[in-house]
């Protein structure tokens, strides 16, 4: 075969394989949502308050323990599970309890749920517990007005609370 049909049979490969990538770029057309459609996102990862406090080792708890080994405290590894509620306009839409990531439940717990709403005004309450019992933690109510298309992220900051942007 002569070296010029080997060059255009190359140059009509990549012209063809050319031709299939551009093609598959803007067809079919994709729409990540309906048109008139806004997205909620709850996505945050964050480790629970411990399950049990610190305590001090007993002397005879410490005599058991190799010399390198004596720290003054006892701290238990295991963490709370972490509780989210996200009202929309006064109804429930998601409540998950997520529970701490690893074999000893020490980890950090990870929430990521989508909720397709309405574009326009909407009235958002997002409560958060990071303990074992008792009441929620944090909580952050807003009203926020949602573009077509718009994704408003809820996310949990341990400094700022739980923001939305």
């Amino acid at each position: 075969m002569s070296r010029a049909a080997t060059w255009l049979g190359q140059a009509l490969l990549y012209g063809l394989f050319a031709l299939v990538i551009g093609l598959f770029s803007h067809w079919p057309t994709y729409h990540p949502l309906p048109p008139g459609q806004a997205l909620l996102k709850v996505s945050f990862i964050h480790h629970g308050e411990r399950v049990a406090q610190c305590r001090p080792f007993t002397p005879a708890e410490l005599a058991k323990l190799p010399p390198n080994m004596r720290a003054p405290m006892k701290c238990e590894r295991e963490r709370s599970p972490v509780t989210i509620e996200l009202d929309l306009d006064g109804a429930t839409v998601y409540r998950q309890v997520a529970a701490p990531a690893g074999l000893s439940r020490d980890g950090a717990s990870a929430v990521y749920h989508r909720v397709q709403v309405a574009a326009g005004e909407h009235r958002i309450a997002v409560r958060l517990k990071d303990r074992s019992g008792g009441a929620f933690t944090h909580a952050r109510e807003a009203t926020v007005t949602l573009k077509p298309a718009q994704v408003l992220v809820i996310d949990f900051d341990p400094q700022k609370g739980i923001t939305l942007s």
